[in-house]
């Protein structure tokens, strides 16, 4: 799907929706031309395609799938850039203790099916069990040989926190370095926007009704700026009346509860995506604390009650 809309001064916002990586991507550029609008956002969706290939699971020659599939056997030696994603995967793991970690594709999915048919969920022993393989320091880097060793069989490691906000990113640097002076990346709600529309003004972002996706909690004014959600509002189940995201904590094998949504916003798409599950998992004290000791970053929370909590610094509508 492509559409455009004229606004002021020959300026136009140029779009398009597609799926990649398994989720919805829109690309907004501002220009006055549409037809080199177009090859921008051709440029643009290339760029995530090319990251998809990289960081997939779902492709048998992926170099994530070869790591995963050499776990415990032996290290594989990847492209420098997967090598530096999974630097910068273990390193907010470290700033979280934990609560962000790629290797929790590791867990034991067949406990997990967050629809109407699941009525229970599994005791606590059984939960901790299935997540007996998340350990992030048992990713084992080599930087002078670039490889990656899972050092235990049955590991595996995935992007599903982090790859979005990583592709959104790149997606905007190609713009950028195309001449692109504004516009947005959206993937599937973990955006990055910079510039401005063209009527001058700053990009309006809106935080969702974590009761009702499509409609908007409350929204924001800015540029040069990243935001990213995780909620419990696509996928959970409802157990005794109770809502559990899909979301599992690490540590237990649980579903995170009390919030119902974490939104951050800092300067990368790639950070914002990466600090919103863990700051679930974490919980609102902690995680805000936390958020509170880093530079140029901010945090939304929504809890169960739909009290809304935010960290200092914090300006939206």
């Amino acid at each position: 799907m492509q559409a455009t809309e004229i606004i002021k001064n020959n300026l136009t916002i140029h779009r398009r929706a597609m799926r990649l990586m398994g989720n919805r991507f829109e690309i907004s550029l501002v220009g006055d031309d549409a037809a080199e609008a177009e090859k921008h956002i051709d440029s643009a969706v290339a760029e995530i395609s090319r990251i998809e290939k990289l960081l997939t699971t779902f492709s048998d020659d992926s170099q994530t799938n070869e790591i995963n599939h050499n776990a415990g056997i032996q290290p594989v030696k990847v492209d420098r850039e997967v090598f530096e994603i999974i630097a910068r995967s273990l390193r907010i793991s470290d700033l979280t203790q934990g609560a962000f970690d790629i290797t929790y594709g590791s867990i034991d999915k067949s406990l997990w099916n967050f629809d109407v048919n699941m009525k229970q969920l599994p005791d606590a022993e059984t939960a901790r069990k299935s997540v007996r393989l998340i350990n992030y320091r048992n990713v084992l880097l080599d930087t002078e040989n670039c490889t990656v060793f899972l050092k235990e069989q049955g590991m595996r490691i995935g992007f599903g926190g982090i790859g979005k906000g990583y592709a959104a990113e790149r997606a905007k640097q190609v713009l950028k370095e195309q001449g692109v002076a504004s516009g947005i990346v959206n993937a599937s709600g973990d955006l990055t926007a910079w510039g401005v529309q063209p009527n001058g003004e700053k990009w309006t972002v809106g935080i969702a009704n974590p009761d009702s996706s499509h409609e908007i909690f409350s929204y924001m004014v800015l540029t040069d700026m990243a935001v990213a959600t995780s909620g419990n509002y696509e996928k959970f189940a409802m157990i005794d009346g109770k809502k559990y995201s899909h979301t599992i904590n690490p540590r237990t094998g649980l579903p995170v509860t009390g919030i119902k949504s974490v939104t951050i916003i800092t300067t990368n798409a790639e950070i914002a995506d990466a600090m919103a599950t863990p700051v679930m998992i974490m919980g609102i004290r902690t995680g805000l604390d936390l958020i509170n000791q880093m530079k140029n970053i901010e945090a939304v929370i929504i809890d169960d009650d739909n009290k809304l909590y935010t960290s200092d610094n914090i300006n939206f509508k």
